[in-house]
């Protein structure tokens, strides 16, 4: 049986650039070089993995890796966790396919997404949205520079992960998460919104995570 099927188990994908010289990071590492960048990057990697794994071993989520570069088969056998490939396109619709391919399954469950940009990352973070998904079609944990670095669908959103969530949006830019947030009031969905996070993409955001 897959994990994912455990009755109502969520799973957690976990979008991933493999934390190479020059393929991660680029705005940050145009300020401090890429060999620095791609040092935070491993860092900020390894936190998130370490937190979901924690609860993927405990039987709370069902974690899958979407990794784009590095070694797929290697990073499956070390993680004990299933890890694909993130496909080709832009961000929004890399994620809807990773949502669409989590959400196969022989009994319904609710899907969650985020990056590996979050250094205060915690358990309870994780613990709050796999609540909040079974109660709430969307959950969206705020990012401070008005993005987000969690969107979570229930159950019956999963299945069918509407493009509107993830076509047109202004990707990089201050205004995801208020686009996002108005898309799903006009079609009348309910919104639970998690704490915020800073996640990293230049130089001023790593003085907290370094003080």
């Amino acid at each position: 049986m897959n994990a994912a099927d455990v009755a109502g188990r969520p799973v957690l994908v976990m979008m991933s650039r493999w934390p190479a010289f020059g393929r991660c990071k680029r705005r940050l590492g145009a300020t401090i070089g890429s060999t620095a960048a791609a040092t935070v990057q491993a860092r900020l990697r390894t936190h998130t993995l370490t937190v979901a794994q924690e609860l993927h071993n405990e039987g709370l989520l069902s974690l899958r890796l979407a990794l784009s570069g590095g070694p797929r088969r290697l990073e499956q056998q070390r993680l004990n966790a299933k890890v694909i490939d993130q496909g080709k396109g832009g961000l929004g619709l890399r994620m809807r396919r990773q949502m669409l391919e989590a959400s196969k399954g022989s009994s319904p469950h609710p899907v969650l997404i985020i990056g590996t940009d979050l250094p205060d990352l915690s358990r309870r973070d994780l613990c709050c949205a796999i609540e909040a998904v079974h109660h709430h079609p969307l959950v969206l944990g705020p990012a401070r520079d008005g993005g987000y670095w969690l969107l979570g669908l229930g159950q019956r959103q999963a299945q069918t992960c509407p493009a509107w969530l993830f076509s047109g949006l202004p990707w990089g830019s201050e205004h995801v998460l208020g686009a996002t947030l108005q898309r799903a009031q006009s079609r009348g969905w309910s919104v639970r919104l998690l704490d915020e996070h800073n996640d990293i993409d230049r130089l001023e955001d790593l003085a907290p995570w370094l003080a």
